[in-house]
């Protein structure tokens, strides 16, 4: 079932796009329901053209016809854009959904100062697999909407993403997770895929291969919720195949890798 509510995009870069294509194909919204803005307006044309949606020159006119506007731009830009449009957001039938990373409800509340008791925002950092519906939505555990908008964008974007609230402390660690990890899974996807080509597989066929496999492995965790070691163990047969790759990652520090990774980005 289609929801009415309008959704304005403040910047409609590729985050923004998968966001708008997962709710679009997911018949969450139509794609007449969607207004976005962009500082290159003749490349914003060609990308909103592409899915139906509508383009519009400025964050003013995407604040006035939007229910929901999303805020889809760079951190350091948030401030400068969003201050014009301040007045345009007062108003209970709007709320504001921040996919900037590092910007949190209180950060928004300082720079609203006295209007901020008047404008509802929620502080969030999604992941590009929105756009098939596959997604993960960080969320920041407090907010400032009506139980009326809460529902609202629960239904939005529940319909998209996994919503995963966490206390804004943990904002930055859960981003990384969700939200940058998906390179790390893909270089790993790439990976089986050489190793596939070496072997003589068709690369589509070893990527395809690949991609199944880490799709079924994260829908059996969220299924039976059991210890990934566990199901590590429950493939390795005593004297396996599987086992002597386990064995071999391990000797490579294949985990201490990945934290290594996760320490780079929050060590910035």
């Amino acid at each position: 079932m289609t929801d009415s509510t309008t959704i304005g995009f403040i910047g409609f870069g590729n985050m923004g796009q998968a966001i708008a294509r997962g709710l679009i194909e997911s018949g969450t919204v139509d794609a007449n329901q969607i207004v976005a803005c962009a500082a290159h307006y003749d490349k914003l044309v060609a990308t909103t053209k592409a899915i139906g949606a509508r383009a519009v020159h400025d964050p003013i006119e995407v604040a006035a016809a939007a229910d929901v506007i999303i805020v889809a731009i760079k951190p350091y830009q948030v401030e400068a854009v969003m201050k014009p449009v301040v007045q345009t957001l007062v108003n209970e039938s709007k709320f504001v959904v921040s996919i900037a990373a590092g910007w949190t409800l209180e950060k928004f509340q300082r720079m609203l100062g006295e209007m901020s008791e008047l404008i509802h925002v929620q502080c969030t950092i999604p992941n590009t697999p929105m756009a098939v519906g596959k997604g993960v939505l960080v969320t920041e555990d407090v907010d400032t909407l009506t139980p009326e908008q809460r529902n609202r964008f629960e239904a939005l974007f529940g319909s998209i993403a996994l919503i995963e609230r966490v206390d804004t402390a943990h904002m930055g660690i859960a981003m990384c997770i969700a939200g940058c990890a998906p390179a790390f899974t893909e270089m790993y996807m790439e990976a089986l895929g050489d190793a596939g080509v070496k072997y003589g597989l068709q690369r589509a066929t070893a990527y395809r291969l690949a991609a199944k496999m880490i799709e079924g492995v994260g829908a059996l965790y969220m299924s039976e919720g059991e210890h990934p070691g566990a199901m590590k163990d429950a493939v390795c047969s005593p004297g396996g195949t599987t086992i002597k790759g386990v064995a071999s990652l391990e000797e490579s520090a294949f985990r201490g890798a990945v934290i290594k990774a996760v320490d780079a980005i929050e060590q910035r």
